[in-house]
């Protein structure tokens, strides 16, 4: 297994494992929320953040992760279905915040809601299109009553195109397949054919919210902007991210600190992006996050996760 399992901010059961964000900590304490807060609504302290599969077919030079370990071969899982996934994030989240019962910064209201999540980002590590089963997974999610974000990074378009989660993320972290293979190392050689097929999958999707993210990484892939334009056009995407690469867990021993761009030059290149991609008019970044967001329109939270919607209001700790 990678060594980041060990830790002991990261439990895992089985295949599934879970992580408390530092954005959940931060919001608990009252010391800030996560940008897809600002974006889309997310509560941080109510939100998961797991994965269904500690595995992954890419090696991408930015990740925080531990690539050691990270063999993708899956003969021989034996998988837990959906709901056994579920029942698993669930009680690794309570499990990792249940200190936090105990911290008087901490409001009571902010733990009990805490240990009644809402919101799961199927992110953590691995790839989560690996797992079998991940259509069910995000329907079993939904059924308790949680959103599901899921980020992908695209190497599965059969499998996307059967997920249906509340946002559907997929990594673009390259516009050209000479970028592509030397930041993103894949262990497979169609991947680059795979992403551009996931692209077109995600121009069908009517009713899923889709987001195309691009990690910016100085010297790799912080050029030409109107390529990148053209991927986030094809796609025809709800949303646009770029953030930067931040220098971090394993990445630190892959790159330099200057390949971890300023908030300014995010802002610059999104910019510049945008000139090339007039459906997207808005703009909005945040500073703490290295990140900028395209959009089409100025309304760009989640409709269910707005106050006075019937998510909350069926909620036993309704938002305010």
């Amino acid at each position: 297994m990678p060594k980041q399992v060990d830790d002991p901010d990261y439990h895992s059961v089985n295949h599934t494992a879970a992580q408390t964000c530092g954005w959940t900590k931060n919001a608990l304490v009252g010391e800030g929320v996560c940008y897809k807060n600002h974006f889309y609504g997310i509560q941080s302290h109510r939100c998961i953040q797991m994965t269904p599969v500690v595995k992954c077919n890419e090696r991408c030079v930015f990740c925080w992760r531990d690539h050691a370990g990270h063999a993708y071969e899956l003969d021989g899982v034996e998988w837990d279905d959906p709901e056994a996934v579920v029942d698993a994030s669930i009680e690794l989240q309570r499990k990792l915040l249940s200190g936090f019962g105990g911290n008087d910064e901490v409001p009571r209201r902010a733990f009990e809601e805490a240990m009644e999540p809402r919101h799961v980002a199927i992110s953590l590590d691995g790839e989560p299109t690996l797992y079998p089963y991940l259509p069910e997974l995000i329907e079993a999610f939904h059924d308790r009553g949680i959103t599901t974000f899921l980020v992908s990074n695209g190497t599965r378009p059969e499998m996307l195109a059967e997920c249906d989660p509340t946002q559907l993320y997929v990594s673009v972290d390259a516009a050209d397949r000479k970028t592509f293979d030397e930041t993103v190392g894949a262990m497979e050689d169609d991947a680059w054919e795979r992403l551009i097929e996931t692209i077109d999958v995600l121009a069908g999707k009517e009713e899923t919210r889709t987001v195309l993210r691009t990690t910016l990484v100085e010297g790799f892939n912080v050029h030409h902007p109107e390529w990148y334009a053209g991927l986030y056009d094809r796609a025809d995407a709800d949303f646009v991210e770029l953030k930067a690469y931040m220098h971090v867990g394993h990445s630190r021993g892959r790159l330099d600190r200057d390949a971890m761009p300023s908030h300014d030059r995010v802002v610059e290149f999104t910019e510049a992006v945008q000139s090339y991609l007039p459906t997207h008019p808005v703009l909005r970044d945040i500073e703490a996050s290295r990140v900028a967001l395209l959009a089409r329109d100025e309304d760009t939270w989640v409709p269910k996760l707005k106050g006075g919607s019937e998510f909350w209001n069926a909620d036993p700790y309704a938002a305010d």
